[in-house]
């Protein structure tokens, strides 16, 4: 199938999915904390899954080879949703994939109430009032900071659209941890699974997974091992280079950024 690339787009692929998305780093490009989401919570093998935003679609995309469950991404960014509907188109996965344009407030008008499995969310981790470090592009700049969209009114919306023990999957930032898990229970949404991810291993951590379970107990919560990203000399570790590339490196792989 010829897909069309348009201005400053390339097609970049996940190895061990064997997934093409296309790209534009002055738009968006998918990093780490897209393919550590993917991987993480426990996909059901059928039903239902969303990805709420979005973005160009790559979190859904690497999900959909792990399960026969349809998949809906919810964009706003007209530009971002252009790009995912033609990685869908690119992968041949238009009979499970379906990506669309609009705000996730409207979620329940295009999936049932009560009626979905697992909601990916790969979030604005900055509230809007964080100027300091804003990005020049107005796409990344929606896409990083809470314009247009908020914690609450991600758990709100999760909350309505998840089947009860259902889940809720989210990448986030450790520094918004004890806000993360008050607004979770808030709307009856008990985390189970965390994952701490560490850019190296004296470092502190940079990014925070956790899966939620709606109607769940509070009690069992688990607190993973570390998730080390890069050995000392910069190589990814073992499980972050199986996890890119389906297999562990062997002695003639090189540095992998």
């Amino acid at each position: 199938m010829n897909i069309t690339l348009k201005d400053g787009e390339r097609i970049d692929q996940l190895f061990s999915s064997d997934v093409k998305i296309i790209q534009n780093k002055d738009v968006f490009s998918y990093s780490i904390d897209s393919v550590l989401l993917s991987r993480f919570p426990r996909i059901p093998s059928k039903g239902l899954i969303v990805d709420l935003c979005a973005g160009n679609g790559a979190v859904g995309l690497f999900a959909s080879t792990q399960t026969k469950a349809k998949l809906i991404g919810i964009e706003l960014q007209e530009r971002l949703a252009d790009m995912a509907k033609r990685s869908i188109s690119l992968n041949h996965l238009e009979e499970q994939v379906t990506m669309v344009q609009d705000d996730l407030k409207n979620l329940l008008t295009h999936v049932p109430r009560s009626g979905v499995d697992l909601i990916f969310c790969n979030p604005p981790y900055f509230k809007a009032t964080e100027t300091s470090r804003k990005n020049v592009s107005e796409h990344y700049l929606l896409a990083r900071h809470e314009i247009t969209t908020n914690l609450e009114e991600i758990c709100q919306i999760s909350q309505h659209a998840l089947k009860s023990n259902g889940r809720l999957a989210m990448v986030h930032r450790p520094d918004r941890f004890i806000e993360i898990i008050d607004c979770l229970r808030k709307y009856k949404l008990a985390p189970k699974r965390i994952q701490f991810v560490y850019p190296k291993a004296q470092r502190q951590a940079n990014l925070l997974l956790i899966e939620a379970i709606k109607d769940g107990s509070i009690e069992g919560m688990q607190v993973l091992a570390p998730l080390i990203v890069h050995q000392d000399n910069g190589d990814y570790t073992d499980t972050i280079f199986e996890i890119y590339f389906g297999q562990k490196p062997t002695s003639k792989d090189g540095p992998h950024e």
